[in-house]
């Protein structure tokens, strides 16, 4: 299953994709957002591929590469997992630093929500970050989501927004937005 927005392909990834996120993920700048900090050995990203594709067939939601549609580069993933020791369902959104303020991570994550609610039935979805992370913090409250509370989780201290799907099927700000118009009438495509 690929989901197409206007800019971008969410689609599962492919062990051969080991090369490029392990690009991805050697990328210091994006490191200083995320929970672990440091970049992972090649092995590793291998490892992080193998559990994406097995919450794929597990749970029928997961983590989704994705790809800029104009240049068909891998630019980073978007998609759900569980947050640390919970059932609750994560988003998470990571891209190259050159398509940082582009608006991408919103329009991939738009689209991962509608996929989350209409698709996956899922009850609600959750999402943290760091405090600093600022830009992070902007595409969760485009996507709707509210702050709830500051919290501990992957070793960080971290701010933890929420969205119920009855409150995203409510929301008419987020489906009027100029912005997130092209994310929010995805194409899903079998694979």
């Amino acid at each position: 299953m690929k989901i197409e927005t206007c800019r971008l392909q969410l689609r599962h990834f492919k062990p051969s994709d080991a090369d490029e996120l392990y690009r991805i993920y050697s990328e210091p700048e994006l490191f200083k957002y995320m929970s672990n900090e440091k970049p992972l050995l090649w092995e590793q990203t291998q490892k992080v591929i193998d559990l994406f594709t097995q919450n794929w067939r597990q749970h029928q939601f997961g983590v989704w590469a994705v790809v800029h549609k104009k240049h068909q580069k891998l630019i980073g993933h978007c998609g759900f997992k569980f947050l640390e020791n919970t059932q609750e369902v994560q988003i998470g959104y990571l891209l190259l630093k050159p398509y940082w303020g582009r608006g991408l991570a919103t329009e991939a994550a738009s689209a991962a929500m509608m996929y989350g609610f209409e698709a996956a039935n899922l009850r609600e979805i959750v999402a943290i970050a760091k405090p600093e992370n600022l830009a992070s913090r902007r595409v969760m409250e485009k996507l709707g989501m509210t702050y709830e509370k500051d919290a501990y989780h992957y070793n960080n201290h971290v701010v933890y927004y929420s969205l119920l799907r009855e409150t995203y099927q409510s929301n008419t700000r987020i489906f009027t937005s100029p912005t997130l118009a092209p994310a929010l009438s995805p194409l899903l495509v079998a694979s």
